[in-house]
């Protein structure tokens, strides 16, 4: 058997084909939502506010890393980080602190979001209590919040469901602006032959792929402005951290994890 045969038997492009599937169906329904938000965003660079992020729990928390303190992304993001319910803690430590009440809204307070910050907030699944609390501290504080979630998992999960916030809210209740990211119930989208479970979770992939979007939109709506959005060049090349040095004397006091 050739070689060529051997390699196109192998090769499995399901995964490829799914992800590219739920950005077309984002690309192609949730234009008006994107655009609207990179408004926002905009807003925020034009009067020189941060723009915060947050991430309901476990590998949402990663989405904030994927856009802050990198090459090309924006200088006034503030990731509103808290290890107790990322994955750096043990799994089952952070998975039994992201089913907590009144962890989110300490989150939001200790970050400082103010009236007319504009705040993303990331969570596939969107109905666990740091998630919701998180909001509605944002909603008490007026904060103008964008929510990315699916609103396959809202609609999946039951209302008695004992993981669930106890308002029994989902993100999409409490957003000003909802993005559907099309994660499908369950995460995982591939079925092996001969194994019952499904694998490969998708949910921080689509994720990040919004995140930048959300991040190329923002910039160009800046330029469509005149503003000139203020972002990061890459330490690792010649002449990276002296372009830096001013961001980082602009906003060290101001985003708490720089």
């Amino acid at each position: 058997m050739s070689s060529a045969l051997l390699i196109s038997q192998r090769v499995d492009t399901r995964l490829l084909e799914t992800l590219i599937g739920l950005i077309r169906q984002f690309e192609n329904e949730q234009q008006e939502n994107l655009l609207l938000a990179a408004q926002w965003m905009a807003d925020a660079c034009e009067q020189d506010r941060l723009i915060y992020l947050f991430g309901g729990g476990g590998h949402t928390c990663l989405v904030m890393h994927e856009l802050f303190w990198r090459a090309g992304g924006l200088a006034n993001l503030c990731p509103m980080i808290d290890f107790s319910i990322h994955p750096v803690t043990p799994a089952y430590m952070y998975l039994g602190h992201e089913r907590l009440h009144d962890v989110g809204n300490h989150i939001v307070s200790y970050y400082g979001v103010s009236q007319d910050d504009v705040v993303l907030l990331f969570h596939s699944y969107g109905f666990n209590a740091p998630t919701i609390d998180a909001a509605l501290e944002c909603q008490r504080r007026k904060a103008r919040t964008i929510g990315i979630s699916s609103k396959a998992w809202h609609g999946n999960v039951p209302k008695d469901f004992p993981l669930r916030h106890r308002s029994g809210k989902t993100l999409f209740d409490l957003t000003d602006i909802c993005i559907d990211d099309y994660v499908p119930y369950g995460d995982t989208v591939i079925s092996v032959e001969g194994f019952d479970q499904p694998i490969t979770g998708i949910s921080s992939t689509v994720d990040f792929y919004i995140a930048h979007r959300l991040e190329i939109e923002c910039v160009k709506e800046c330029v469509r402005r005149g503003v000139v959005p203020r972002v990061w060049r890459s330490a690792n090349i010649p002449g990276g951290d002296q372009y830096n040095s001013e961001l980082r004397a602009k906003y060290n006091s101001r985003v708490k994890f720089l």
